[in-house]
């Protein structure tokens, strides 16, 4: 079964292409994680794919009734508005106090219902995104960029979260990291964008093809050089991953073309 198929999907903004040709498919429970230096279409491609930019040549097909939950890169809130947390998940359209409580629980918000958005951490705040992105019960859940601000215990903090959530809902995961270092070991598959698809696959797989580092380097910078693989389930014989050379991946001296997101 496939959720959402897109198809040689190319975008272009007046005499600019921004995305060429590029095609994709995420089946139930699969963790997409899509990286690419700054103005390689990342932001655009998840547009297209919600449904808020329309695509000059190609299409993106969904499954009937396909219920996405998105959380967005950033949103602003006038740090003067006096609006509760549940306030919040009822806007724009009202939720019950049950769907409230149980979107912030699978979100690890809990305790967050009558605080007030303006006192939120960064990561408090994120977690109530992701928080409202789960009240549809979603079959994708899309997240761009969403760790941005955080440091990096926060943004471990809420990347265990997303894999928790994968694991308790079976909901497949798109997402955009501007983090190298911090690309999950969960994902099933990692994009690289630059306008168009330049590599794709296993995360280990990525990590060494050529593509991916004449756009990031090969070193600590070029991140998923960092990349371990390891999984807290079994293989089967068929697996055909060389396990020992996927953990002896190990950060080379810095680069200094390596890029950062």
């Amino acid at each position: 079964m496939t959720l959402i198929s897109l198809q040689n999907l190319s975008v272009r903004y007046g005499g600019h292409t921004v995305l060429s040709n590029v095609s994709f498919s995420i089946t139930p429970g699969e963790i997409v994680t899509i990286v690419g230096p700054n103005g390689s279409g990342k932001s655009t491609l998840l547009r297209c794919v919600i449904g808020a930019q329309e695509p000059n040549e190609g299409s993106v097909q969904c499954s009937p009734s396909l219920r996405i939950g998105y959380v967005p890169q950033k949103l602003h809130i006038d740090p003067t508005l006096p609006i509760t947390v549940r306030r919040f998940l009822s806007l724009p359209q009202k939720v019950t106090d049950h769907q409230a409580a149980k979107a912030l629980e699978q979100a690890g918000a809990g305790q967050l219902a009558s605080r007030q958005m303006a006192g939120l951490s960064g990561g408090q705040f994120q977690r109530v995104l992701l928080a409202r992105a789960l009240i549809c019960e979603p079959q994708l859940l899309i997240l761009d960029e969403a760790t941005q601000g955080l440091d990096q215990p926060g943004s471990a903090s809420f990347y265990q979260q997303i894999e928790s959530l994968r694991e308790s809902l079976g909901c497949a995961i798109l997402m955009v990291s501007h983090e190298l270092h911090v690309v999950m070991a969960a994902s099933d598959r990692v994009i690289c964008l630059n306008g168009h698809i330049c590599c794709e696959g296993a995360p280990e797989h990525v990590a060494s093809a050529p593509e991916y580092r004449a756009l990031f380097g090969s070193g600590t910078q070029g991140a998923l050089a960092l990349y371990r693989h390891e999984h807290n389930h079994s293989h089967d014989q068929s697996c055909g991953h060389d396990h020992g050379k996927d953990k002896a991946l190990q950060p080379q001296q810095s680069d200094p073309k390596g890029a950062q997101e």
